[in-house]
Parts: C-alpha cells; structure tokens; sequence
C-alpha cells in the first residue's frame, strides 16, 4: 500500500485554529442574547465544544502548508464552521431552523455567503439568532478574501492565479511576506468597510431620511453586505427601508465585490492600478449595462411610472445579483420576463477576483472574451501571434485552458444540480417549473441567494424535499470554495505519493 502523502495533521491544526476563533463571534452573540433577554445557551453550548475540538486539533503538529495540505485545509475548514454554524439553530429551537437539515442548510448557505434562505417566518426568530446569521455570512466573506488572496492565488484554481497579473498581488506580498501579515492587512481593510456601512446608516438616520434604522439593524445589514451575502433580518430585505438606504447600500455592495488588493492601494494614495485594471472596467461595464438593459424592459412594460426608482430598483437588482449579494428592494419575482431573464443571466456573472463574491467571477469571463476575441482574430490571419493580455501582461495559455475547465466545469455542475431539482421536487413534492429549478440551482452552486418561483426574493427554500437540500449544501461549499479543491481531495491519487 501506498504511503498518504498528504500531511493532514498540518491541516487539522489549522482547522483547529479557525475553530477555536470561532468561541470569539460564539461569545458575543451570547452577549447580544443576554441583552435582548434571549437564551444564551445556544451560544455557549457549541462555544464549548469549538474551544474544546479546536484545543484537540491543535495539538497535532504543524508543519509547512504544502499544496496538497492548503487544498485539504480549504475543504475541511469551510465544512467545520458550517457544522459548528448550525448548532445554535438547532438548540435554540425556534422555527423551521429546529430542523438540523433546515440548520444546515441556513449555516452553509450563510458561511458561504451565499443568502439562500429556509426562514418562512422571521418573527419565529429572536435577535440574536438573526445576528449569528449574519455574522455567519460577515466571517464567511472574510474567510474567502483572506483565502483569495492567500491560498487559491497560489494554488492554480482555475486562474485564480491570474489575481497577481491583474492586481499586482506580489507587490502586496513583499510588504506583508507572512500569510498571517496579510490576512490583518486585508481584514483591517475589510472590518473598516464595514464599520463605514454602519456609520452611513447611522447618519442617514440622524439626517431624517432613514427613520426605521437602528444600532441593529446598521450593524446586521453592514455584515451582510459587505461580505456580499444577503441575509436581512426583515422578511422585505431592503425594501423595508428608505431609498436613501438603498442609494447607499448599492455602494457598499459593489465595493463588497471590488478586489480588495486594488482597493488597498487606492486607500495608500495610487489610484493608478484600479484605473488600470482590465477587470474592473469590465466589472463596471457588466453592471452598468446589465441595469440599463432592466431599466429598458421595466419602462417598456411600466412597471414603475417615475424614473428614480425605476433606476434604482433596476440598478439595486442588478448589483444585488452580480455581487451575488442577494438582497432585494421589491419583488423581482414579478417583473416582467424580459427583465428576470437579464437577473437570472446576471447570476453567473459575479464580481472581482480578489472580493468577496461568489460565481464564476469577471477575471475568467473577460479572459473567455480575450481569448475568443483573439481565435478569431488568428482564424483571418492564421500566422499571426496575438497573446491574451491583462493589464498589458500576457496570460500563459495553460491558465486560459484552466479558465475553460472551470467555467465548463461549472455549467455542467448547474446543469446537473437542475436536472436533481426537477426529478426530486416530482418526485417528492409534484414538481417546479423548468426556470424555477434553473433559479434555484444556479442561485444555491453559484451562492446567489433568492431565485424566483417559491424560491423567490420573498420567498425561501423550504419547500424544496430534503434530499434536494441535502445536494444543494453540498453544491453551496463547492462552489464556494471554487470547486477544484473539492474535486482534488477526492481522487484517489491525492493521497498517494
């Protein structure tokens, strides 16, 4: 027999780590219940049982983080905090999240980010139960920029690498050299976002034009937007609030999506490399031109009779979607089916390499275009030598083969992921519609959020049967995690020398 030639001891130490931080977030949302007069025993419980698994792991030796070890440990540590995750649900006791298939799929929908939702009646739900969901979502959305940046950068995820041609990463790296320096420069960067979302609120409420904001309901909604994620403690989303606070949301969401690498040097006086960068105006122009093809459709079929919240609710979606954010202003299940289809579209969009979006993200599909651009180029002039380049750099052709996988990759997923949902939800429940089960598996794979149909911005995820949730929480963590490390741990010849 073969020796295992992955050191998975490195591994579980690290996961034991990000356990025992989870006793951090676990506490002050026992804090919060204690203040709002709620159970604090769904909080402490799992609290001692993460200190207790994270000290056990901890205990194995740590070596050098190798690329089998980072793939294993991206895997296992995005599955351990939605196990964890979950627990509160189910000890609290309220609602349809007493169910542990229910709390699962509330858990892994929040800690990778994606908003999908089983909730059926919010008022069931006190605070604090509210507040961990979101802070599922805001840990969740740190989690993946650390990793972005960090870890699949390095590891060749179906051209994530290309974030240090199209960023300038290792310019980042030489003035934080460590893995740990990095991940405070980017959780500063990350933490402050976040506290400026709560700050805008805040004034928009002192100013009069929010007068239904809170303390709560800054916060809850900071982490959830920045984070691109989507929960909302309100069954209406942002449509509960004013405009104003939707105007402003728009910005925090699309920054959510924004490479934070990019952001970072903004921050340190060089606009320079955002103004330059490929991706980004790629990104603004899908936003951009996405919203005004659903303004378009909404005005032709006169869904709203005045232009501002035409615009806005056009562009509110439109970000909402592409961000993979998921939040809502009104009920796009009803639009029209011109202005659904661009949304559903816009779903496999995502934002920047580098954010904290979700789908298959801007970087790959303008270097899809790139290279299609170029073949047909060469086609006409077949001696020509014309090489795909970002922000001026040429991109090797391995990494654009690796994009196509990927991309292909996750079509087929999708693909298969709708046809389980048509045959499950028949089989079980007496069927969905063909585009209700596009919605929901492109929504849970991708981690979007809302769909339409039942699974619409309103609505939820509950009526779906058991085993179509089962194959959806597996879809949100591959997908979150960008497929590939999933895939690799589960070939036999990774644990083979």
């Amino acid at each position: 027999m073969s020796p295992v030639a992955v050191d998975w001891r490195t591994s579980a130490t690290l996961v034991g780590t990000v356990l025992k931080a989870l006793t951090v977030p676990l506490a002050g949302t026992a804090a919060v219940a204690a203040w709002y007069g709620e159970a604090t025993m769904p909080f402490l419980v799992p609290l001692g049982l993460t200190l207790v698994a994270g000290l056990a792991l901890e205990r194995f030796d740590r070596r050098d983080l190798g690329l089998r070890e980072s793939y294993l440990m991206v895997a296992l540590t995005w599955l351990a905090i939605a196990f964890v995750g979950a627990i509160p649900f189910v000890l609290a006791g309220q609602g349809v999240l007493a169910d542990p298939i229910n709390a699962m799929f509330e858990s892994m929908s929040g800690v990778t980010t994606t908003g999908a939702t089983v909730i059926d009646s919010f008022d069931a739900h006190g605070k604090s139960i509210h507040l961990w969901r979101a802070l599922l979502q805001w840990m969740g959305g740190l989690g993946i920029l650390v990793l972005a940046v960090a870890v699949l950068s390095q590891i060749s995820v179906g051209g994530a690498q290309l974030m240090e041609t199209e960023t300038q990463t290792q310019d980042l790296t030489k003035l934080t050299p460590r893995i740990e320096e990095t991940a405070r420069l980017l959780g500063m960067l990350y933490v402050g976002l976040t506290a400026l979302m709560v700050l805008s609120w805040l004034a928009l409420r002192v100013a009069g034009l929010a007068p239904n904001v809170t303390l709560y309901q800054a916060v809850a909604h900071a982490f959830t937007a920045v984070s691109t994620a989507g929960f909302s403690p309100e069954p209406a989303s942002l449509g509960y609030f004013s405009p104003a606070v939707q105007w402003v949301t728009i910005l925090f969401m699309f920054a959510g999506a924004t490479n934070f690498v990019l952001m970072y040097f903004l921050l340190e006086g060089d606009p320079s490399r955002l103004r330059g960068s490929d991706e980004f105006r790629f990104y603004l122009g899908i936003v951009l031109g996405a919203a005004g093809l659903t303004a378009a459709f909404l005005a032709v079929d006169g869904q709203f009779q005045r232009v501002e919240p035409l615009v806005r609710h056009a562009l509110f979606q439109v970000v909402s979607i592409v961000t993979t954010t998921g939040y809502a202003t009104v009920d796009f299940d009803l639009w029209s089916a011109g202005a659904k289809h661009v949304l559903f579209l816009a779903m496999f969009t995502g934002g920047m390499a580098g954010s904290t979006t979700c789908s298959i993200k801007t970087l790959r599909w303008l270097v899809v275009v790139k290279s299609l651009r170029r073949d047909l180029f060469t086609e006409i002039h077949p001696e020509a030598i014309r090489p795909v380049r970002l922000s001026g750099q040429a991109v090797d052709e391995e990494t654009i083969k690796d994009i196509y996988g990927y991309v292909l990759l996750s079509l087929v997923i999708f693909a298969l992921l709708t046809v389980l949902v048509v045959i499950d939800a028949t089989r079980v429940a007496g069927g969905v519609g063909e585009f209700e089960a596009m919605a929901a598996a492109a929504s849970t794979f991708l981690n979007i959020g809302p769909a339409f149909g039942a699974a619409g911005p309103y609505g939820s995820y509950l009526h779906f049967p058991d085993t179509t949730k089962l194959a959806m929480i597996a879809l949100m963590w591959v997908g979150r995690i960008e497929i590939i490390p999933v895939l690799v741990i589960l070939t036999p010849a990774y644990w083979r020398s």
